[in-house]
């Protein structure tokens, strides 16, 4: 069963955010990691938007948090967000990685060490390839993957990147994703024999 859902975003994130945080509910029962890129100076305008409009708690992530369902930990400006092997959360001021920090490879590996194939990783909207990689890995440990329609990206390279890279299982439009995620019962045996999942 799926504990986690990471997800990552650039160019164009924060529509795309907001299309699929409001539609998930108050009991929903994946842990949300969230990478959003955003300069050093930004201030807490992503997190404070999409809290007031989502069920979920959306916040920014703490180092030692303790990971929870139903939260969204959004990565701070200027630091990566790792996932510890004891399921909390890290901080590091390490250099950007594909010209980012965050980076959404470095939550999405950390992410996919800790949870293995208990993990659902989802690329959205973006200018670069970030991300590619930390989708590769969650694949290898048997995690699923889902991909953001480029048709329905902002900024279609990443979505694309991702594609290039790794078999996602689901290629899905933006404006039936969050549906998606709230609809789909995460228990893989379940969803194949309801034909949800790896269609």
């Amino acid at each position: 069963m799926y504990e986690a859902l990471v997800i990552g975003a650039s160019a164009g994130g924060l529509h795309a955010l907001t299309s699929i945080l409001p539609l998930l509910p108050y009991d929903y029962p994946l842990a949300i990691l969230i990478v959003q890129h955003r300069c050093r100076e930004a201030d807490s305008f992503l997190v404070d938007y999409l809290n007031e409009r989502s069920a979920v708690r959306v916040k920014e992530a703490e180092p030692g948090e303790m990971i929870r369902p139903a939260h969204a930990y959004i990565a701070p400006a200027g630091y990566h967000l790792l996932v510890e092997r004891d399921k909390t959360l890290s901080l590091s001021i390490d250099p950007p990685v594909n010209y980012s920090i965050p980076s959404i490879d470095v939550l999405f590996q950390s992410a996919a060490a800790s949870y293995k194939n208990h993990l659902i990783g989802l690329i959205l909207t973006g200018a670069n390839s970030d991300g590619s990689l930390g989708l590769k890995m969650i694949k290898d440990y048997g995690g699923f993957i889902i991909v953001q329609d480029p048709l329905t990206a902002e900024a279609d390279v990443m979505p694309k990147a991702a594609i290039d890279k790794v078999v996602a299982d689901k290629i899905i439009p933006i404006d039936t994703l969050g549906h998606y995620l709230a609809e789909c019962d995460y228990v893989p045996e379940i969803s194949v024999a309801k034909g949800t999942l790896h269609e």
